[in-house]
């Protein structure tokens, strides 16, 4: 474990993304970084409702989290098919976040670029020592 305190800059920033995410208003601007006040880039965002995210642990030397795309156990599943390594933060509790699973988008005429799975995962944030956040977007059915 390499962050053994009980709250983190992370879990902090996470927790104002998935404020932002639950009140999905677009204000106005400033610098692009995780913990900016609002989602989408300004007055004339139209309607974004997640800040995508990349996880990065601490053992995990530089590589992204991974996590199944489906609630299906998959034995043959070799860590790079039918996982995702982006991220919609849905719950903080204290130290710990829940999270859904995002995929690339399949319809090629959207300008979104995910789409939101029904895969979930709870990470004890103190093994998280990285996140990368994406570009807001919009994600149906969240």
């Amino acid at each position: 474990m390499c962050n053994n305190s009980e709250s983190s800059c992370i879990a902090e920033i996470l927790k104002v993304i998935c404020v932002l995410q639950q009140n999905a208003e677009c204000s106005d601007t400033c610098l692009d970084t995780c913990d900016r006040g609002f989602l989408g880039c300004g007055t004339t965002s139209l309607g974004c409702n997640t800040r995508p995210v990349m996880l990065y642990t601490c053992c995990g030397n530089g590589v992204p989290w991974r996590m199944p795309t489906t609630k299906e156990y998959n034995p043959a599943c070799d860590g790079t098919d039918n996982t995702s390594c982006v991220f919609r933060v849905e719950k903080i509790d204290d130290n710990c976040a829940t999270f859904r699973v995002l995929i690339p988008n399949t319809d090629a005429t959207s300008i979104y670029p995910f789409e939101a799975t029904n895969s979930f995962f709870t990470m004890n944030l103190s093994c998280c020592c990285c996140i990368r956040c994406l570009n807001d977007t919009y994600i149906e059915c969240i």
